[in-house]
């Protein structure tokens, strides 16, 4: 997947019967906004895009777009939208109530879809994806991923010492239809085996055959080298133990359809929490505002990754936006921590939003363009301007419906008692 550049023709001349002229009541008109569509191309100042039975029919500026009579309109004047943010690397719960739960909080904070990514037992994940739950994110899964033994850490995922055995597990996942296959080739400091050439180039063949992509946790500047020559699709992390080299560089300039997704770590520096109010108890929030101190050992873990991602980033490696674990927020801290590696916000949002889409095959997603689904945020502030204005959050629209966040935030900040 190469890089895009911005649209050259960004749906100014869409014609849809629905903008005829003729009455509709099932036509909604946002207008003022300044949109950011999620290319990198120049936001549309004096907005108006429209939307119809939870997708877009249209935007471009005023006077560009006709919207039919009688048709609901809303006012976005002073406003700021741009698409649903996707997350590309999740780990989300295994029963269905504390799944929901999670998807909805996700959807709070901007998230429209986003993949748990292999460690997902059992046939939850897969049900719930068939679902459009209302005010939730979309999920989508990778199943169950594929490790060598690793007792005392998860059982969850496909343990495999053969080859034989590695591609009779991406055959299962091939058969479940999982949107990804995770591979983690580490060996956690020491504990363990780690999944060696001959089975990580057996998952990548068989999937390849099957018609999936492999994504990898890895963590050393040798195993990237050698997943990127076996045929790897993504990284679920970046290279984290030294500076990439000039070889790794020449090897993804081979490879540019291979995506990054960093999942940046604790910069190590104090940062202001106070914008999680909206969900977050009183009590609690005090306790993560208090753990927000300067660890100069982890300043020196995110200046690794730093470098590594504004490198590869500089280089033309496709990025997109993930964050691990299961913390609903975390979009923002994440986006915050990529333009602090160096991107600049405009390729941050692309990062989470298009590029993410394109990773998860997500065809009607990523974008604000005619036919997709309509997954977008209102935003109080610019986040071109400022990234950290990705969580000024005024309103959230999933499939087309706004996402009733004042209910689900109280529904966190006051939780009943046990």
């Amino acid at each position: 997947m190469h890089r895009v550049g911005p649209a050259v023709a960004l749906l100014l001349a869409v014609v849809f019967t629905a903008c005829s002229g003729e009455p509709s009541g099932n036509v909604t008109v946002f207008e003022g906004a300044r949109l950011i569509v999620g290319d990198l191309g120049a936001p549309i100042e004096d907005s108006v895009f429209l939307v119809e039975n939870g997708r877009f029919l249209a935007a471009g500026r005023r006077g560009d777009v006709e919207a039919p009579s009688g048709a609901i309109r809303v006012d976005l004047t002073g406003k700021t939208v741009m698409p649903a943010i996707v997350d590309a690397h999740k780990h989300l719960a295994g029963t269905r109530e504390a799944l929901v739960d999670q998807l909805q909080h996700l959807a709070y904070y901007g998230v429209g879809a986003a993949i748990s990514l292999g460690q997902d037992a059992g046939d939850l994940a897969f049900e719930v994806r068939e679902e459009a739950i209302p005010g939730a994110a979309r999920l989508l899964t990778a199943g169950r991923g594929i490790t060598t033994p690793e007792p005392g850490r998860s059982e969850v995922p496909n343990w495999n010492t053969t080859a034989d055995v590695a591609r009779a597990a991406v055959r299962d996942l091939a058969g479940r239809r999982v949107d990804l296959v995770k591979i983690w080739v580490d060996d956690r400091n020491g504990q363990y085996e780690k999944l060696d050439p001959e089975l990580y180039r057996a998952v990548i063949e068989e999937a390849h055959s099957q018609g999936l992509r492999v994504t990898a946790h890895l963590f050393t500047l040798e195993d990237a080298r050698g997943l990127l020559e076996a045929g790897i699709d993504a990284f679920a992390h970046g290279v984290r133990d030294r500076d990439v080299d000039e070889e790794l560089i020449a090897l993804v300039q081979e490879r540019p359809n291979v995506i990054l997704v960093p999942n940046m770590p604790d910069r190590g520096v104090t940062v202001d929490l106070g914008w999680l109010s909206g969900t977050v108890p009183a009590d609690e929030l005090a306790q993560l505002q208090a753990a927000s101190q300067v660890r100069p050992q982890l300043q020196e873990t995110f200046g690794i990754q730093a470098r590594n991602l504004a490198r590869l980033n500089d280089a033309g490696m496709t990025i997109a936006m993930g964050t691990d674990g299961a913390t609903p927020w975390a979009a923002h801290l994440e986006m915050e921590d990529m333009v602090a590696s160096g991107m600049t916000p405009g390729e941050v949002i692309m990062a989470a939003t298009r590029n993410g889409a394109a990773l998860l095959a997500l065809d009607d997603a990523g974008t604000i363009q005619a036919g997709k689904s309509a997954d977008f945020i209102v935003l109080d502030a610019d986040p071109l301007e400022d990234i950290r204005n990705t969580r000024r959050i005024s309103a959230v629209y999933l499939r087309g419906d706004e996402v009733d966040r004042a209910a689900l935030g109280e529904r966190w900040r006051n939780p009943p008692p046990p």
